[in-house]
């Protein structure tokens, strides 16, 4: 999942500054659908980590069933909240 084109299919767009309003919403929305649907441990990672990103990403017990998909994203949030 390359993260130019994740933005352009939930949002539209690969900048999101150009969004118009209500749009970030409903993209979120889809993301988090397309999240509760997906059974690829990598795509599902792919959708929570660009979720955490914008703030929207539910939490990790939810999200992720295997205790290392878990792990995984806190190393992704220790390395974003900290670069």
């Amino acid at each position: 999942m390359h993260f130019d084109d994740q933005l352009q299919r939930y949002f539209g767009t690969t900048d999101l500054d150009a969004l118009p309003s209500g749009a970030l919403d409903a993209g979120i929305d889809r993301m988090r659908v397309d999240l509760g649907l997906e059974e690829d441990r990598g795509r599902r990672f792919a959708l929570w980590s660009l979720l955490y990103l914008l703030g929207a990403a539910p939490d990790l017990d939810i999200a992720f069933e295997d205790s290392a998909d878990r792990e995984a994203a806190r190393n992704f949030m220790d390395l974003t909240d900290h670069g």
